[in-house]
């Protein structure tokens, strides 16, 4: 499987990893969490960590924590720059800030292949990095999550970049693909970063293997001949293997990729980030 690497920036760097943990500069804020990739031991001991981060987050179960301050009077909540995009970041019980750095390559694809007459549809939202990057181009931009306060936290994002006019919309990702596609719509770029499990608003279990034949047949559909789609996976369920056939099955006749997502740290080490699929026009 190819290996697709991405980079930090001046507000972001991954500095070091090991011993099931990740040590992170976000602007001057620097922090600690838990990573399962980082089975390997780090380069730097953790006494060294702490001399440098300003927050550790402790997990208490499996998708839960509390973040500990390592450093007094460490804001719970600031912002970074990517380009001309800013992000505000928060410290959450579910070790995320608010932002997923590795995701950076991807933004510039979505920089590269859009303009001010394409649309754009970004699934499972999140804060909406990559709404802001394709509103930045001026395409009509389409943004979805089913979690309310993340589309208040996107909307923030936006207004911190002085853009305007993401049309937002709080619905079933799945769902509302589904209706898209009976309504005939179609789009000239979409992003999907699914998660690998989760519990909807109704308490019904989602569990991306379950659901990636379906997202990706509504896909076929809802891209237009010209348009580009970027799918990200990070589940132990779902391997690069199962992505290409499903990718084949689908996009048999388009240009696509598989490739694993990968970032170095500044001491070395390599992080996995899961799968990335891009079907695009050559």
């Amino acid at each position: 499987m190819k290996k697709l690497y991405t980079t930090g920036w001046s507000d972001y760097e991954l500095i070091d990893a090991g011993g099931g943990k990740k040590l992170e500069r976000w602007g001057e804020i620097t922090t600690i969490r838990p990573e399962i990739q980082a089975y390997f031991k780090s380069a730097k001991p953790v006494a060294e960590w702490l001399k440098i981060a300003h927050w550790e987050f402790i997990e208490t179960g499996a998708q839960s924590g509390a973040w500990k301050p390592i450093k007094k009077d460490a804001p719970g909540e600031w912002s970074i720059q990517y380009g001309d995009l800013f992000f505000q970041l928060k410290l959450t019980k579910f070790k995320h800030v608010g932002l997923f750095p590795e995701q950076r390559t991807n933004w510039d694809f979505i920089h590269a292949h859009l303009n001010p007459s394409a649309k754009f549809m970004n699934l499972f939202a999140y804060t909406g990095a990559a709404s802001l990057v394709a509103k930045k181009t001026g395409a009509e931009t389409i943004h979805v999550d089913s979690v309310k306060q993340l589309i208040s936290w996107a909307s923030e994002n936006m207004a911190a970049s002085r853009l305007d006019a993401i049309k937002w919309v709080h619905e079933d990702a799945l769902k509302f693909a589904a209706r898209e596609v009976n309504r005939g719509n179609q789009y000239d770029g979409i992003v999907m970063d699914p998660p690998a499990w989760g519990i909807g608003a109704k308490k019904e279990k989602w569990k991306l293997e379950d659901k990636l034949d379906e997202l990706l047949h509504n896909s076929k559909q809802l891209i237009k001949q010209k348009g580009f789609l970027i799918l990200n996976t990070y589940s132990p369920k779902v391997d690069g293997k199962t992505v290409a056939l499903l990718a084949k099955k689908y996009f048999g006749d388009r240009n696509f990729e598989v490739s694993e997502l990968w970032m170095r740290t500044t001491t070395g080490k390599e992080l996995y980030y899961g799968n990335v699929l891009r079907v695009y026009t050559a």
